[in-house]
């Protein structure tokens, strides 16, 4: 189950990609993670789908990872009397927080922390952007408002507020308990949904308190005046494009995309693309060219993986959206410029031995031309650090900790493997040497690098690299 690109996939489960059978053509297909959207899958539903995917890894011997992805708070307009109204351009229309059904002139906000935090100036927007309004008085329990983009709009439609800062934590009670169903159930990431500040992402990770590594979905606005601290508390970003697309003009969201990747980057963390990537592949078997070269700019800028929503969780072809992805992925790969854009965001390595030695792997990389550096850890860290570097060299991670290793399936360029740890320097070197040559990454006559720490078993202690030569014992051994 080698894989021939470094990006990884991450495909959304759903009703088109429901049973045993489907999610294994998917892997093989190419996903290296499963998104479970809790917005449309119960708690009870959790594990017997983490299961699938247990099996289907059991059965292939390669790590899968499983993202887990909280619903958020959900903002939503109450009922009008007659189910819809028309607003139009240059009305007024109130919010409040009276119950009783709305007409033209106002309805009901079921959210009095809304109510509470809009300003004058602030805008308010209406079933996915399509219907605007600028706030032009407040009252604490009342918001009058002018229409800017008028149109229809019905009942329990999605409210979103671009300008306003919600005293609100990210986490619902629903979240709370869906949290607590995907950790049981044995998630490795947990996707935190409309972040706004450090904080939302500090909570979650005090619940998983290391049982599962915490991704920060970057879709609000908001978030980006804080992102430096986000990144910093976050294990990973999510580039929420659809979302981000609704609360800010859409021309600003490809440089945002490139400031987040680049972002989390330099940071060592790994970040996804996601939202509307191959969105024309729900009802067609094949993508738009502008599709593809959406995907392909996510690839170029060194994104660890792309992600497919719809295409692969309710499209009629998930199967095809996928390897379709996959192709991309190493077309770009292969392309003389990609490795001329990924080594232009190089970045100055921090002052820590982990860093020093990741330096000084991908420089061994590029001087010997090797094709290899495996990696012995126990947290991830190693691998993370290396993998920032983006080495023109497959990263094969040697931990003794299954968990790691589905973590680390979603880091750009890594090939998890699990096996026991090493008990001394020598068979450290043998035995990476042995899993270069069965993974096929490496032949008898080749040389590798082998990056670890002393003491073996000692998390963050990385202080060894060592090259080592492929010979025919290794061969005959693997």
């Amino acid at each position: 189950m080698k894989r021939s690109r470094r990006t990884k996939i991450v495909a959304t489960l759903g009703p088109a990609s429901d049973t045993p059978e489907m999610i294994e053509r998917l892997f093989r297909a190419g996903a290296d993670v499963f998104r479970l959207n809790m917005s449309h899958l119960s708690r009870e539903q959790l594990p017997a789908k983490v299961e699938v995917i247990r099996t289907i890894e059991r059965e292939a011997k390669r790590p899968i990872g499983i993202l887990v992805d909280l619903q958020g708070p959900k903002l939503r307009l109450g009922v009008f009397a007659e189910g819809a109204v028309m607003l139009e351009k240059g009305a007024t229309f109130v919010l409040d927080g009276d119950t009783t059904p709305g007409d033209v002139t106002r309805c009901h906000l079921p959210h009095p922390e809304i109510l509470e935090a809009l300003e004058p100036g602030h805008a308010i927007l209406l079933d996915d952007g399509k219907l605007r309004l600028s706030v032009v008085e407040t009252s604490g329990d009342r918001a009058v408002t002018r229409v800017e983009v008028g149109g229809r709009i019905s009942n329990k439609k999605g409210v979103s507020l671009p300008h306003t800062v919600l005293p609100v934590p990210a986490m619902t009670e629903k979240d709370r308990s869906d949290l607590e169903a995907g950790l049981n159930a044995g998630a490795d990431w947990i996707a935190v949904s409309f972040v706004q500040r450090p904080e939302d992402v500090a909570e979650v990770k005090k619940v998983c308190a290391g049982r599962a590594l915490v991704m920060a979905k970057i879709e609000k606005p908001q978030a980006l005046a804080r992102l430096d601290e986000i990144v910093e508390v976050s294990d990973g970003l999510m580039v929420a494009r659809g979302d981000l697309g609704v609360e800010m003009p859409l021309e600003q969201v490809p440089g945002v995309q490139k400031r987040l990747t680049r972002s989390a980057r330099r940071s060592g963390k790994p970040v996804v693309v996601a939202t509307q990537m191959l969105e024309s592949m729900i009802t067609a078997p094949v993508p738009t060219r502008a599709e593809v070269s959406d995907v392909a700019t996510a690839v170029y800028e060194g994104a660890d993986a792309v992600m497919l929503s719809a295409e692969s969780a309710a499209g009629a072809f998930p199967v095809d959206a996928v390897s379709t992805m996959s192709r991309i992925a190493e077309q770009v790969e292969r392309d003389a410029l990609y490795w001329s854009i990924i080594r232009a965001q190089k970045d100055t390595p921090d002052q820590t031995a982990a860093d020093a030695i990741a330096a000084a792997a991908h420089q061994m990389v590029d001087a010997l031309d090797l094709d290899a550096v495996m990696a012995w850890t126990h947290s991830g860290s190693t691998v993370l650090r290396l993998t920032r570097e983006r080495p023109n060299a497959s990263v094969i991670a040697l931990t003794p900790k299954r968990e790691t290793a589905r973590r680390l399936a979603m880091a750009w360029g890594v090939h998890p493997i699990v096996t026991k740890d090493a008990s001394d320097v020598d068979d450290m070197a043998f035995r990476a040497a042995k899993f270069a040559v069965r993974e096929q990454f490496a032949a008898v006559g080749d040389r590798i690098i082998v990056v670890a720490g002393l003491p073996f078993g000692t998390p963050g202690a990385t202080n060894l690299v060592r090259l080592t030569f492929i010979t025919r014992e290794h061969a005959e051994k693997a």
